[in-house]
């Protein structure tokens, strides 16, 4: 009867340190200042794993016709809102879109962009997936000078490295850092 009794507690001993161990790792990813976890869309709908799967043909068409279309759950809404309406001045190039195609894809990007971080009202929406403090958490073991290798060119070059990024799965096991 004892030997049943000790199994039993053993059992429930290591259950409750899954539970307590699943929670904080929840936790870990939550609201707070310090690392914005969420930043990227993880616990969005689209997203399993690595992967960030939110479609929407137009968006794919349009953006991937001079890049990678960025999966909308890395930039929160107000970047993507900023964006688009800034697509005459796109990081260097006229990316301007007729207003019927920017009716379609900035809901798109609204409904499933990373969640909204706090911050002051009247701070500037960051417009470049890089200067995340998620990207730059994620990437700082990346030296500058892997950045700058002619097989990568720069770090908005997702597909250098992440070879499946095209279709959203940015799991590090598909991480192939090119020589």
């Amino acid at each position: 009867m004892m030997l049943f009794n000790a199994k039993k507690s053993t059992l429930a001993i290591t259950l409750a340190v899954l539970l307590l161990s699943s929670f904080g790792a929840m936790q870990a990813f939550g609201d707070d200042d310090e690392h914005e976890g969420r930043e990227h869309g993880e616990g969005r709908e689209g997203m399993t794993g690595g992967l960030l799967t939110a479609s929407n043909a137009t968006f794919q068409t349009e953006c991937s016709a001079c890049h990678m279309a960025y999966p909308p759950g890395m930039l929160p809404a107000a970047s993507w809102r900023e964006m688009m309406g800034t697509l005459d001045k796109h990081f260097g190039s006229d990316a301007s879109l007729d207003e019927a195609t920017v009716a379609e894809i900035l809901p798109f990007l609204e409904q499933n962009a990373a969640p909204e971080r706090k911050a002051d009202s009247g701070e500037k929406p960051v417009l470049r997936i890089t200067e995340t403090s998620w990207f730059k958490h994620e990437h700082d073991e990346i030296s500058a000078a892997t950045w700058k290798r002619a097989s990568i060119k720069s770090a908005s070059n997702c597909m250098a490295c992440h070879t499946s990024a095209d279709k959203g799965n940015f799991d590090e096991d598909s991480v192939r850092i090119p020589r």
